[in-house]
């Protein structure tokens, strides 16, 4: 499950007046969540037998198969990841010093449907494998890109002046750009 997550985007969700960045991953065996508000991180995993257990605590007049509970969860968690909540679903999230734990109430097959997300601390590799890695690796992507595209603009500068040199003319001056100049650009981007 955990390999799958990492193929999860993150996203932003709202509980009450809470901000937090999340992504989860289902599968007819389990789940597994992983929770941020940028200061910790928290996560829950939840196979098969541990779901069917919680359920029947949870929701006492459903009997319903292991796999209909984790469909369902998924229907509810999909559409909040994606920023269209269901209007009929209500999550609250609780903080305490053991963990973080997020609160479903919604239906299912007309009865209500209760869950509870137990969210513990993650383990320092799980918080670099899914947050830290991705950003330093996408961080050094965009330099890159940077760098890319701060030379090709110094090459088109260079193609432009040697049009200019050669006696080109623009046909509509609106289109006149003043040469690329990298050091003033960084510059102006790190002051922004």
């Amino acid at each position: 499950l955990e390999s799958n997550l990492l193929t999860q985007p993150w996203a932003s969700v709202r509980f009450g007046e809470s901000t937090f960045l999340a992504k989860v991953c289902f599968r007819d065996t389990g789940y597994i969540l992983l929770i941020s508000d940028l200061s910790s991180v928290w996560y829950e995993s939840a196979d098969a037998e541990a779901v069917g257990q919680r359920s029947k605590e949870l929701n006492k007049r459903l009997t319903v198969h292991v796999s209909s509970f984790l469909n369902h969860l998924r229907n509810l968690m999909c559409p909040l990841l994606a920023g269209q909540p269901d209007a009929t679903t209500a999550f609250s999230c609780h903080l305490s010093a053991s963990g973080l734990r997020l609160h479903v109430k919604s239906e299912l097959s007309g009865l209500p449907f209760y869950w509870d997300f137990h969210c513990c601390p993650a383990p320092l590799e799980m918080v670099f494998r899914h947050l830290v890695r991705p950003l330093i690796q996408m961080n050094l992507a965009l330099q890159c890109q940077v760098q890319e595209l701060a030379s090709l603009l110094l090459q088109k500068d260079a193609e432009i002046e040697d049009y200019r040199e050669s006696g080109a003319t623009l046909s509509r001056d609106r289109l006149r750009t003043e040469p690329f100049q990298e050091e003033t650009f960084q510059q102006n981007f790190m002051a922004k």
